[in-house]
């Protein structure tokens, strides 16, 4: 039996890490990620617990991350163009639009995100 696929948004990595029993169902799921949600992932880590810790997760995570095409990133920067007023990350951007292109969802809790077709929103 295969376990399901989500491309994980960083807001989702965060609350695994953090212990967020709602995402206690996905710990078992595929974990898709881009080098952007790496990024941030790590970045904001290292803001939150210090810099050691946003590199030990970094490498933690690295073994998820897909690389994204320029045909991706171009898609998701027109989407992230077009829709502005609702302040969508550059990673999150490119971590749907990969979602959509593997035919698997995105999981996020961003607000932003809530109700848009092609994604698992969990708080």
């Amino acid at each position: 039996m295969n376990e399901p696929a989500y491309v994980f948004d960083t807001y989702a990595l965060l609350e695994i890490i953090e212990g967020n029993p709602a995402y206690l169902g996905y710990m078992n799921s595929r974990i898709i990620i881009t080098e952007f949600i790496l990024a941030e992932l790590c970045f904001m880590l290292m803001r939150k617990a210090g810099v050691e810790v946003g590199f030990a997760y970094a490498d933690r995570f690295s073994g998820f991350v897909i690389p994204t095409d320029k045909d991706i990133i171009k898609k998701a920067m027109l989407f992230r163009y077009e829709n502005m007023k609702r302040n969508l990350s550059m990673g999150d951007c490119v971590g749907y639009f990969l979602a959509r292109e593997l035919g698997i969802k995105f999981l996020t809790g961003d607000r932003q995100f809530k109700g848009m077709g092609n994604v698992e929103f969990v708080r």
